[in-house]
């Protein structure tokens, strides 16, 4: 039996290089040279970017989740998630009637109770505790704290007053205690962040 030659013969004509499966070797070191080259610039940025990312501690603060079950109707607890006290309060029948009787208009701030509380749990009301004026931790989420004149929060520092509601009614502070974003897990399990 006859051996077959498969070796590649160079082409005959002047200025071609061989061919090797139809590609020239010129074209396949370019090809190459560009790959290895895209490969050490992604394993060089990759880095350099990858370290603008947030560190695991902050990620572990972006949001925490509450256990609210022991919660009583009327009773708050100060908890704290991105280093800011977060104000959880059960709100009471008769204060989530007050809250709604307020006249909107006579307020600096005007928000509904409904405006800061999620609809099917309007007893929950979750706030920073920060007060707007100059940032200072208003009173009255402790048993036994001065809730002020509105039987909310107080702020002592500077006077301002909050309703039950968390907002603001007397003294310098220009807005409403903040709502910050949350979501229940559960009827006995908040998210905030």
């Amino acid at each position: 039996m006859a051996s077959v030659d498969t070796a590649v013969e160079p082409n005959d004509s002047a200025g071609s290089e061989p061919e090797i499966g139809g590609v020239r070797r010129r074209d396949f070191i370019n090809v190459a040279a560009v790959s290895f080259g895209s490969v050490g610039v992604v394993a060089t940025v990759f880095p350099l970017v990858n370290q603008m990312n947030p560190s695991a501690d902050v990620l572990a603060l972006s949001s925490i989740e509450v256990d609210i079950s022991a919660i009583e109707p009327g009773q708050a607890i100060k908890s704290s998630w991105r280093k800011q006290p977060i104000f959880i309060r059960n709100l009471t029948e008769a204060e989530i009637e007050a809250a709604n009787a307020v006249d909107l208009s006579g307020l600096r701030d005007p928000e509904t109770l409904a405006d800061r509380t999620q609809e099917g749990k309007e007893n929950w009301l979750i706030t920073l505790g920060v007060c707007t004026h100059l940032g200072c931790v208003p009173l009255g989420a402790a048993q036994g704290e001065v809730k002020g004149e509105y039987d909310g929060y107080f702020c002592p520092c500077h006077g301002s007053h909050y309703d039950t509601a968390g907002r603001t009614r007397k003294g310098p502070a220009p807005t409403n205690l903040e709502v910050p974003e949350y979501s229940f897990l559960s009827d006995t399990v908040v998210k905030i962040g």
